[in-house]
């Protein structure tokens, strides 16, 4: 069998204070298996993140909120109470077990949410009255958000504190660092794109107002975890969860330029050709991780269609560090030994991407067991 040669996706990087042996990242992946009620990473989940930890490769959890009021969707794990950190720290010590590093991504979803899972709260959001169709997945399955009304000034320093809380608590859990989820149309999104926020404060208006928050959170997290442990994810020009705005090379720009102050990391930046868990620009070359490397004098991790050859080429290039990975990791727990070996890739079943059981979650096969 002929072996494609990644040389680039396997040498060792340092990322912030990680220590990685390869390139190949597991990317943030939303799939509603915790243990409900309470949001408990359990056994399942064990298993899921266990199977796919390798040595000196970095995950990146799946989006984990930091309050009651900061979920969803039903069956996301939450990092805001002692019997969910106890769960993840069980993750923690398995991923850490097979030499792999892990990293937990902070959520607050915002507007894309119902009041049957934020204990009867009504969602916030940069502004009310903005039209928005997006779903919640609630105990009777997928249904429309609640509309939610605008965040409050005099709110946000109980909102910092969750995330405080939250970035303490993913420190007792484990973890190696933290990621803030600044994309896909959740809070701090929301925040940062004038499709979604309209306010006239010093949260509306100019780039230096919508990313106000976004920093105050990351300032909040560094206060927590040192600098070279932090990153956050980005998603720009995305339409995903209503979003849009004016000028996303803006605010985006503003963005990378004003994490340069703060020295994290890295930025992860979602490719635009991807739009939530659909391909929407098969065939598009990457241009987000180029653009933020123009501003940007930290690591960057390039995110969104990604393949073998694909994720090779952009690091030769110069314009990612490392790449992410995310529906080829959800169907091969071994991603990164089938991509050095140059073997074939499981198919993936889109229909078992979001809730359920083990089916499609922990039942893809190792290339050994497939060949046997």
């Amino acid at each position: 069998m002929a072996t494609q040669t990644y040389s680039k996706l396997f040498e060792p990087v340092k990322l912030g204070a990680i220590e990685l042996g390869h390139r190949i990242v597991m990317a943030p992946l939303t799939r509603l298996r915790s243990e409900t009620p309470g949001d408990i990473p359990g056994d399942l989940m064990l298993e899921y993140y266990t199977q796919r930890a390798s040595n000196g490769g970095l995950i990146i959890s799946e989006a984990t909120t930091v309050s009651v009021t900061a979920r969803g969707y039903l069956g996301a794990p939450g990092i805001y109470s002692e019997a969910q950190v106890a769960g993840w720290r069980r993750i923690t010590e398995a991923v850490h077990a097979k030499g792999g590093k892990i990293i937990l991504q902070l959520w607050h979803v915002g507007r894309t949410s119902h009041v049957d899972l934020t204990g009867g709260a009504i969602p916030v959001g940069p502004s009310e009255g903005v039209p928005y169709e997006g779903k919640s997945f609630t105990k009777d399955g997928w249904v429309a958000v609640t509309p939610n009304r605008a965040l409050k000034v005099e709110e946000i320093p109980a909102l910092l504190e969750d995330y405080r809380r939250a970035a303490l608590n993913a420190k007792a859990a484990g973890f190696d660092g933290v990621e803030l989820h600044g994309g896909n149309g959740y809070l701090l999104d929301q925040f940062l794109q004038n499709g979604s926020n309209r306010r006239t404060d010093e949260y509306g208006g100019s780039a230096e107002n919508r990313a106000r928050l976004l920093f105050q959170v990351l300032e909040t997290v560094l206060a927590v975890w040192d600098k070279s442990q932090v990153g956050i994810r980005l998603s720009p020009s995305t339409q995903f969860n209503g979003m849009s705005d004016s000028n996303p090379a803006l605010i985006f720009d503003y963005v990378a330029e004003q994490a340069n102050k703060y020295s994290i990391a890295y930025l992860h930046v979602i490719e635009p050709r991807i739009n939530g868990s659909a391909e929407i620009g098969e065939g598009l070359p990457p241009v987000a991780a180029a653009q933020f490397r123009k501003h940007f004098k930290g690591q960057i991790l390039a995110a969104g269609g990604f393949d073998g050859d694909s994720a090779e080429a952009i690091l030769e290039e110069g314009d990612a560090d490392l790449v992410v990975f995310g529906r080829f990791f959800i169907a091969n727990p071994d991603l990164p030994e089938r991509l050095k070996q140059g073997v074939p890739l499981n198919p993936y079943d889109r229909d078992t991407f979001y809730g359920g059981d083990a089916r499609g979650y922990i039942d893809y096969p190792f290339y050994e067991a497939a060949v046997a």
